[in-house]
């Protein structure tokens, strides 16, 4: 295992999660119509450290592999919709153009995941529940966004 490499890949994944920590989602996403199967506040903290650790050890194998230029490109740009998505839903309430970046995304973690799996088959198996869980952050988006459509931006 490449330290130096995992720890810069974390760090990357620090900064998103900085978002998440500064930004909280307060009364007005208290106040929001969701769905019923919106996971508990808990889950999140625990769900998104367990998948910030998953995605640093998957960037570090794909990285140290021949041929891997494509698929380090794809973790960059999930990493920075990542990173995007909090302040735009959380810290200007923008429901919408959230739901905008999601698709992104999305995109981008699926991306992530089939290259990671060609180039590092354990790679591409560390990163599948962060495409499970961005499914779910997805469908939670676009429920919310149904249920409040006069706050929707």
């Amino acid at each position: 295992m490449d330290w130096s490499l995992f720890l810069t890949y974390l760090a990357a994944c620090g900064a998103a999660a900085t978002t998440g920590a500064m930004i909280q989602p307060g009364e007005w996403y208290d106040n929001l119509k969701k769905p019923s199967w919106t996971p508990p506040r808990w889950v999140f903290p625990v769900a998104w450290t367990s998948m910030y650790l998953l995605m640093s050890l998957a960037g570090m194998r794909v990285a140290q592999a021949t041929g891997s230029g494509q698929a380090s490109a794809f973790w960059s740009m999930q990493i920075a919709f990542n990173t995007l998505w909090t302040p735009i839903y959380f810290g200007l309430h923008r429901i919408r153009a959230a739901m905008v970046v999601m698709v992104f995304l999305w995109l981008s973690v699926a991306a992530s995941t089939w290259s990671f799996y060609g180039v590092d088959f354990l790679a591409g198996l560390l990163f599948t529940p962060y495409l499970v869980w961005v499914t779910v952050a997805g469908a939670l988006n676009f429920t919310t966004m149904r249920l409040n459509p006069q706050g929707a931006a």
